[in-house]
Formats: C-alpha cells, structure tokens, sequence
C-alpha cells in the first residue's frame, strides 16, 4: 500500500472535555486533515518536544528515546496503519544493526516519539478516506452563494449545537454544515466526534 505522509500541523486543547487534546496532522501534498483525540500527558510529551523545551528530568518518552540511542536503535518512521471502531493504531519502524523492527504503539505515543527522533509520520489512504477531513478554502462568489442558501439552516444548526443536542440527532446535511464550523473555529475535538458520526452512518447506511 502506498504510504502518504503527514505533518503535526496543530495541537488543539478540548474544549468540551477538560482532559482531553486533539492532535491534527495534515497530508504534505494535500489538503486533507487527521484530527486525533489524545490525552493531556501525551499532549503535553508532544508539545514539549516540538516546542524543543528542557525539561529538568527526562519525560516517559525522553527516557525512551534515551534506551534506543544506547542500544544503538534508530526510529525510522512511523505509521499510523489501522482504524477499527474509532481507535487509531500505529507501528514504530526501527533499525538496529542493519535489521528493521516493527513495534505496535499507541498513536499518541507513536507521534511523541516521532517528533523527538524527527522522523516521518505516514498514514494508507483508506484511514484518510474513512478519518480525514478537508479543509475547503474560499471559492469567490460560488462559494459565498451556497453560504447564503443555507444561512438559515446554518443559524439553526449552530443554535441546537449551543444547546448540547446529541450529534445523532443531526441530519447528514446538519452534520456537515457544523463540521465546517468546528474547523473554522479550530476545535479538533468536536470535530474529530462530528467525522466519526458521520463515518458510522456512512458504514450503517
């Protein structure tokens, strides 16, 4: 299977569940978006590394990278090669002494480890099929006149979402206009929730 590459382009806090962060990777020659939802320690073990911070002891995954370095192991890249119920799975592709390992891993640990060794992050296209999301940028007059066809809609839909109504309680054109919202303002999160909603009707359907 052909291998897409993916960079870390957001890290985004939650804003419906205080714990919980979602890290948003893009395609390179793309404009699809993979938004995952993670924890606040892998949040942080991420964030750490890519904003190149010394932290006084070395984190989980610092001492990690530290044990491959002594024995000799380089991380090779990284892929995130599976979806199954809304769980990602990813694999550490290593080398030692000319021989290539594979390790199962969590993805988000997967990512913070692959920011640390500066290694690529890749994805299959069926997991972008199923997970990603597209970010549509302004078309000129086309596009501002389907925004004014469905203002109305649009009002409604953000007025039941204010409210806290169940996303399975959305048509699948109500889905979509909120999905748009939730990108424009950046939260990851929810978005990551709006695309598994409409990824289970589309397998149900």
């Amino acid at each position: 299977m052909k291998k897409i590459e993916l960079d870390i382009v957001a890290l985004s806090h939650s804003v419906t569940q205080s714990h919980n962060y979602a890290v948003v990777l893009g395609e390179q020659s793309g404009t699809r978006r993979l938004p995952i939802v993670i924890g606040g320690f892998e949040a942080q073990a991420i964030a750490v590394a890519m904003e190149r911070m010394a932290p006084n002891r070395p984190l989980t995954h610092d001492l990690f990278k530290n044990a491959f370095e002594t024995f000799n192991i380089d991380l090779k890249e990284v892929i995130i090669n599976n979806l199954l119920d809304g769980i990602f799975y990813a694999r550490l592709v290593c080398e030692r002494g000319g021989e290539v390992y594979e390790i199962d891993s969590r993805t988000s640990d997967a990512l913070a480890m692959a920011v640390r060794f500066n290694c690529p992050i890749y994805t299959y296209e069926f997991i972008l099929d199923a997970a990603g999301v597209v970010l549509e940028e302004p078309e000129g007059t086309a596009k501002k006149a389907s925004t004014t066809r469905s203002s109305s809609g649009t009002a409604a839909t953000k007025q039941r979402a204010a409210k806290g109504a169940a996303l399975s309680s959305y048509s699948p054109e109500e889905l979509a206009r909120l999905l748009e919202d939730v990108l424009a303002k950046e939260d990851y999160e929810q978005a990551a929730k709006i695309r598994d909603e409409i990824t289970r009707r589309k397998e149900e359907g």
